[in-house]
């Protein structure tokens, strides 16, 4: 079982930024794609950016592609998003999520992936 941990969110202001952290559980981690969601409130669940196990490509939505970076630490068990210039309309919770044990390609949409983190809130005041 995968166990994801999320951290790193917070209350900044416009034009701010902020990083976050997934923690994974297990031995599994360097074969899965991982991916970073979220939700406002009274939308649905939105994808933001995915990565591959090995770290070689990412995949973001268009609406934070050049604002938004996806990393990942092998070594660490660790996903990252570094999230700059920040806006109002990125408030939201951010969830981390992870694709199953050898699906190491990227992934869009959240039936993609059975493991999930709590999230974490992230408000940009204007």
């Amino acid at each position: 079982q995968v166990q994801l941990v999320e951290s790193g969110g917070g209350l900044v202001q416009a034009g701010g930024s902020l990083r976050l952290s997934c923690a994974a559980s297990g031995r599994t981690f360097s074969t899965q794609a991982m991916g970073w969601f979220r939700q406002a409130p009274g939308k649905e669940r939105e994808f933001v950016a995915s990565i591959t196990s090995s770290g070689g490509n990412t995949y973001y939505a268009d609406s934070v592609k050049g604002q938004f970076t996806i990393s990942r630490d092998n070594a660490k068990n660790t996903v990252y998003l570094q999230m700059n210039s920040l806006k109002p309309e990125d408030t939201a919770v951010y969830y981390c999520a992870a694709r199953a044990p050898g699906r190491g390609n990227v992934a869009g949409t959240p039936d993609n992936y059975p493991y999930w983190g709590q999230g974490t809130q992230v408000t940009v005041s204007s």
